[in-house]
């Protein structure tokens, strides 16, 4: 078939051609950012998952979301010991300097100002040397303490009242929220607790791993009433089946009905992997419709291309004994595992890899589902490992 016409996007937080199983949380925070811009602001939004089911996605469709709805937005990616302060002044910067070009009152202008002031005021007290060129003056006594939760809430708040006195909203979206410090974490938890006591329109919307919520509860005890967690994770079987059918049908492509439960079994529903495997199955098919026979013809184009560009990039950043580590797990089984049992696959004793453990939990690869318990971060991690290490 024609690959210029393959519908199919396997990407990192690549919008799929059909963005199927969502929609309710979709119209749930719509609803919520509405009644934030009604000045009654409720819960904030965190979305949980594996790596490969959407989780980026649904959060560049609430952007798209917030846009519509006329509020301001500040997309921030955290990353493992990144600038998350800096980038963060970066956008509310810029989302300060775009009210300030509106034809709104002067107590809007004044407000704005007085934003970039206190803005202003907390970049000066910045780690590394990092300036913001900022042509307003700091604002003595405010986010000026030195204390990131005092200085940051000071920085929302001003924000906030700016944005409210405008007629607009802020939403700040966060992507990997997982790898910000216990302090920015806990820092930015307390600015939305008192922007949303103080009725102002800012909502905080982040994406990250499945061991957030537990992240988000040490940072702050009241966390689990100021968000709403909302886990995201595989497909349904009628929903798998929908997001590789309707796009193909778009292109008045058909798939046979056996060629459609070969993907959904292969992919197990996972988003990602759902178009890795319509991407290929695409290009290797002569003609519509699609037969059981073109998916199996695929296959092993479909792991080499998932080992190469989703898997094997993930095990580049880690020791040789965090690989050792990995591959006692997947030794396992699937599923989540004890971590006695990790040890003893290892020979060796619980404490002596519990640092080893810990350091993979802080990269992202494994995640602690319930008290000594460890699983995967990365659907389907446990069959990579065996075909990639079968020694070990």
């Amino acid at each position: 078939m024609d690959r210029f016409a393959n519908p199919y996007r396997p990407g990192a937080g690549t919008p799929p051609p059909a963005l199927i199983g969502r929609d309710d949380l979709i119209g749930g925070f719509e609803f919520a950012l509405r009644r934030a811009l009604d000045c009654r602001p409720g819960k904030s939004y965190l979305t949980v998952g594996l790596r490969g089911v959407g989780k980026t996605v649904l959060l560049n469709r609430f952007v798209g979301v917030a846009t519509t709805t006329g509020m301001q937005v500040g997309f921030v990616e955290s990353t493992e010991g990144g600038d998350f302060r800096g980038l963060l002044s970066i956008r509310l910067r810029k989302i300060l300097l775009e009210l300030d070009a509106r034809p709104v009152r002067d107590a809007a202008k004044r407000l704005v100002g007085r934003a970039l002031s206190v803005l202003k005021s907390f970049t000066l007290h910045l780690p590394g040397g990092f300036a913001l060129s900022l042509e307003a003056s700091p604002l003595a006594g405010h986010a000026d303490s030195g204390q990131l939760a005092e200085d940051l809430t000071d920085v929302m708040v001003a924000v906030g009242e700016a944005a409210s006195e405008c007629g607009s909203g802020v939403l700040l979206a966060v992507d990997e929220i997982q790898y910000l410090s216990k302090e920015e974490l806990a820092a930015l938890v307390s600015a939305i607790h008192r922007t949303t006591q103080l009725d102002l329109p800012l909502v905080l919307v982040g994406a990250g791993l499945p061991q957030l919520p537990g992240l988000v509860g040490d940072a702050k005890s009241y966390a689990e009433r100021l968000f709403e967690f909302h886990e995201v994770g595989s497909l349904s079987a009628s929903e798998a089946a929908e997001a590789i059918v309707l796009p193909a049908r778009d292109r008045e492509v058909e798939f046979e009905p056996a060629a459609i439960g070969r993907i959904v079994a292969e992919s197990q529903g996972y988003p990602y992997f759902l178009q890795e495997w319509g991407f290929h199955v695409w290009n290797g098919s002569p003609a519509s419709p699609v037969t059981d026979d073109d998916v199996r013809a695929v296959r092993e184009g479909v792991i080499t291309a998932l080992d190469d560009n989703f898997f094997r990039v993930r095990m580049d950043r880690l020791t040789p004994m965090e690989r050792k580590y990995l591959r006692a797990m997947a030794e396992l089984g699937p599923g989540s595992h004890r971590s006695g049992d990790i040890a003893a696959e290892l020979g060796v004793r619980t404490e002596s890899v519990a640092p080893r453990r810990s350091e993979l939990i802080s990269k992202g690869m494994i995640y602690s589902p319930a008290h000594g318990d460890t699983a995967f971060t990365v659907p389907l991690f446990d069959e990579f490992l065996r075909r990639s290490m079968p020694d070990y």
